[in-house]
């Protein structure tokens, strides 16, 4: 370190570079500051004497279960969901354990607080609430060394990617940088729910600039300050890492797109589908997890899939994503080809119904769904003229299910299905108490966001939430299980036909077409093993010999988040 004199703090004084060497041997003070293995109070006594940690701590002992009520019950006291989801956030950081079993036992409550809809909240103040990062940032001043980058991550076992770009978070638009948000939320529920390691798991944010100029004009904006590259600068960042991935972690770590705009989302899926184990879960999570609700649903509506007409507010990522999915279920279950399945499925979008007198203008995603019929400009005709048995809205505007629209489903059909999806809540088509009160009380309905159950003419109504959450930590623990090399789109059937088989009576006699969350663990485990015995099945899984029972080997894999005890 040479001759200079080293000054109070144990630094070397004057402008002498130092090297931040750091010998950390986990125990005393380094052992309550690692959120990994970190327990607080809840250290016994023995570990306190093995790991020096008396007199750091207050001498009571906590359990794990005490530890916990402690917390609920101050997360409770906050009014403002974004404090909520900053101590969450906090508490992450802190004891990580801690963190995922309030998430595992009170699902239902903090699942809106880590993710949808608050999530979306903290994304666009992310540049205030930021303290340390938690995942990692790759921007185009990263160009030519994205392997470089990788490897500065700490840890090297990862089974799964969750990726974003920042452009189109939920129904928020652009948020740059800040968008990381969501890969981190994401990632929280793939542990919570799916019991994939968090060392597993790794956030990533690509900055390739913003078009918000309000956040170009922010002095605390965290991103590069420069608008969006587009083109073959985007493609190419994209390239490097997409390869630099597979070489650092190899062929089997999943990577899964999020809230990229459209067409970056289309063209990423189409380009990696076939080289790398690829999911987008707003086109592909959102069709599996709308399927899910389809296929239970019609416990309650009669007939099968192909007996009834859909019609879709949104031709986005979403809609085109869920409308493909259900085509090639009715094309499987009835054996027509799926351009015919594709027959019962009407998209409209800003500019009214896709008919084929729009082809010329229409971008390539929406072309299948361009059907023969007179151009429609606005819902309600669109509803009027077609009569679908089911509407579902991934417009990403809110209010557009107007008591019109619903009414025009209900004269249609006994029991409508109306499933408004678009997240946050301000931005779902319409509200619960909106579709049961204008439907008189004969709609099933289901949306993105949580909605809390109503009472119409002294009848009880839950709610359903299509949420994602049900699918992707589920299919994701399924491919990793597995090993699987590739997904398939017959891999999203068979985890919408695990979801829906878990829906009971009960359920259905309360009008739900989701299976409750607080179940949500073993729901994943069996996603899992229908994900896993359809790979195996197409020979997409490596994992071998084929364990005997896969619901059993899903649950044996599976993190957990209760305290290990220390030697």
């Amino acid at each position: 370190m040479g001759d200079g004199a080293v000054d109070d703090n144990g630094g070397v004084a004057g402008d002498q570079l130092v090297t931040p060497w750091n010998l950390s041997i986990s125990s005393g003070h380094n052992l309550l500051r690692d959120p990994h293995h970190n327990k607080g109070l809840a250290f016994t006594e023995r570990e306190r004497d093995a790991h020096y940690l008396h007199g750091l701590l207050p001498p009571t002992v906590f359990t794990q279960e005490l530890q916990e009520k402690k917390v609920m019950h101050l997360i409770r006291q906050y009014e403002v969901p974004l404090q909520r989801y900053i101590a969450m956030i906090d508490l992450q950081e802190r004891n990580e354990r801690l963190f995922y079993k309030l998430l595992v036992d009170h699902v239902e409550e903090l699942l809106p607080v880590v993710y949808t809809p608050t999530v979306g909240e903290a994304c666009q103040k992310f540049g205030s609430i930021f303290r340390r990062p938690q995942g990692l940032y790759i921007s185009l001043k990263d160009k030519g060394q994205v392997l470089e980058v990788l490897r500065n991550w700490p840890q090297r076992f990862i089974q799964v990617i969750v990726v974003t770009d920042g452009e189109r978070i939920l129904g928020l638009g652009d948020l740059g940088c800040q968008g990381m948000g969501i890969p981190v939320g994401k990632l929280s529920l793939y542990t919570a729910l799916g019991g994939v390691r968090p060392s597993a798991c790794l956030p990533i944010t690509i900055d390739v600039g913003t078009n918000n100029e309000k956040l170009l004009n922010d002095e605390f904006y965290i991103g590069l300050k420069q608008h969006r590259a587009t083109g073959e600068e985007y493609a190419e960042l994209l390239e490097e890492f997409m390869t630099a991935v597979k070489r650092n972690y190899g062929e089997k770590i999943l990577v899964q797109f999020e809230d990229f705009a459209n067409h970056n989302a289309f063209e990423l899926l189409n380009k990696y589908h076939n080289t790398h184990l690829v999911f987008n879960d707003d086109i592909q999570g959102t069709a599996s997890v709308v399927l899910a609700g389809l296929l239970s649903a019609l416990k309650l509506l009669g007939g099968t899939l192909s007996d009834h007409t859909f019609l879709f507010l949104g031709a986005g990522e979403a809609g085109t994503g869920i409308a493909e999915l259900i085509a090639l279920q009715i094309s499987k279950q009835t054996s027509v080809n799926v351009e015919e399945a594709r027959k019962k499925i009407w998209l409209v979008d800003s500019k009214g119904l896709l008919v084929s007198s729009r082809k010329e203008t229409l971008p390539h995603f929406k072309l299948p769904w361009a059907h023969e019929h007179e151009p429609i400009n606005n819902l309600l005709d669109a509803v009027k003229e077609i009569k679908p048995t089911v509407l579902i809205g991934t417009s990403g505007v809110g209010r557009q299910f107007t008591q019109e629209v619903v009414e025009a489903m209900s004269s249609n059909n006994e029991k409508p299905l109306i499933m408004a999806l678009s997240n946050p809540t301000s931005q779902a088509e319409c509200t619960a108490e909106e579709a049961y009160t204008w439907s008189q009380g004969r709609a099933i309905f289901a949306s993105g966001s949580p909605f809390d159950p109503m009472t119409y003419e002294d009848k009880v109504f839950v709610p359903g939430q299509a949420n994602n959450a049900y699918i992707f930590p589920g299919f994701g623990l399924g491919l990793i299980m597995c090993g699987a090399t590739r997904v398939h789109d017959d891999l999203l059937l068979a985890a919408s036909e695990g979801l829906a088989s878990q829906v009971t009576d009960e359920n259905f006699a309360k009008g739900i077409i989701y299976p409750p969350y607080s179940c949500i663990r073993k729901i994943s485990a069996h996603i899992a093993a229908s994900v896993a015995a359809k790979a195996y099945e197409l020979d997409l899984a490596s994992v071998l010999p084929r364990p005997n029972d896969l619901v059993k080997f899903a649950e044996s894999c599976m993190y957990s988040p209760t305290y290990p005890n220390y030697r």
